[in-house]
């Protein structure tokens, strides 16, 4: 029995992630806080597609619970996908500081936490894979979102540290970067339709990446060739933009 162990599941993007991959047979780990709110989505889950849904509670920024939790975890997943995210307006970051840190230790902190733990296991055994939701803001850091854009940064580099650390153990690790996800957390944004994914779509995208073994996924993938003309501009320039 395999099971796929989902990091922060009641976003949107996890719950289309988790439809997918018991579309494709595989046991669940739901967890998050209040996870009980995804009671429906796993008894739908196991009737719709005949796989176990388990529902675990986990607080990605208790870093002392994350040892404890994973040791529990009967049987061991196969693979790990973390999609725990927060972003506040950058302005209400740059004042408050209890949510500059939040914002630090969902995206990046309590990511890495989990994920040492996650990695060790799977490093000793040999066998596993890792996909770690990140975000095209951190590609560079912009005035309108930089405390959000460099957590996530920090969690592209720290994933792709780790794909070269696991890399000899036949352990893949994907990087996700999205660009605009049309999400309760991007809910009153006026985002671009052509430039925006739908969660069902992203979480598609992912599997079949997983499945291939690839190492970065933009989506949608415009955003590789956005953030290849972003990041190309002069920093003499860049710093006068508004983008």
């Amino acid at each position: 029995m395999k099971y796929i162990l989902i990091i922060g599941a009641k976003s949107d993007i996890a719950v289309e992630i988790a439809k997918v991959y018991a579309e494709n047979g595989y046991n669940l780990y739901l967890t998050g806080r209040e996870i009980s709110k995804l009671t429906d989505l796993a008894k739908d889950l196991k009737i719709r597609y005949d796989v176990d849904v388990q529902l675990k509670e986990l607080d990605i920024i208790n870093f002392n619970s994350h040892q404890n939790f994973y040791e529990n975890l009967q049987p061991k997943p196969i693979g790990a996908i973390v999609v725990s995210g927060y972003m506040n307006e950058q302005k209400i970051c740059e004042q408050n500081w209890d949510e500059s840190l939040n914002t630090i230790n969902v995206n990046f902190t309590g990511a890495v936490s989990i994920l040492n733990i996650i990695a060790n296991d799977f490093e000793k055994n040999r066998d596993g894979f890792i996909v770690g939701i990140s975000s095209v803001a951190g590609e560079r850091g912009r005035k309108a979102n930089y405390i959000y854009g460099s957590s996530k940064a920090g969690f592209t580099t720290y994933l792709s540290g780790l794909r070269n650390r696991l890399f000899e153990n036949n352990i893949s690790v994907l990087t996700v970067l999205p660009g605009f996800v049309d999400t309760k957390m991007t809910e009153g944004l006026d985002l671009p339709a052509k430039l925006t994914a739908k969660p069902k779509d992203v979480a598609l995208e992912i599997f079949n990446a997983q499945q291939k073994g690839k190492n970065i996924l933009y989506t949608k993938s415009i955003w590789f060739l956005i953030m290849l003309i972003i990041k190309s501009i002069p920093e003499f320039i860049f710093k006068k933009l508004s983008i």
